[in-house]
């Protein structure tokens, strides 16, 4: 399977690392009830087809990536680098 990387092109599944589901919001610290961190932490939808998950280029520039891919067929969607960090900045 190849992974579109937006600063190092197409790229192997193997230089990549899963990191998380991207769907998922964190709960503000100060408002945050013990259920709220508890969901968090433990309760995780399985859906089933297109769905947002964090992916790290570890084998390449390292940048974090918001990759759609289809959990049925495992087809990648679509890709982007993921929050403020901008392609090239190496974090």
């Amino acid at each position: 399977m190849l992974i579109l990387c937006p600063n190092c092109g197409d790229r192997d599944l193997s230089e990549f690392s899963y990191v998380g589901d991207a769907t998922v919001q964190r709960p503000n610290p100060p408002e945050a009830r013990p259920e709220d961190w508890q969901s968090f932490v433990y309760h995780r939808q399985n859906p089933r087809g297109p769905h947002r998950e964090l992916w790290q280029h570890n084998g390449g520039c390292r940048l974090i990536l918001e990759v759609t891919r289809n959990t049925l067929t495992h087809e990648i969607v679509g890709t982007k680098v993921a929050g403020p960090q901008r392609a090239g900045s190496g974090t």
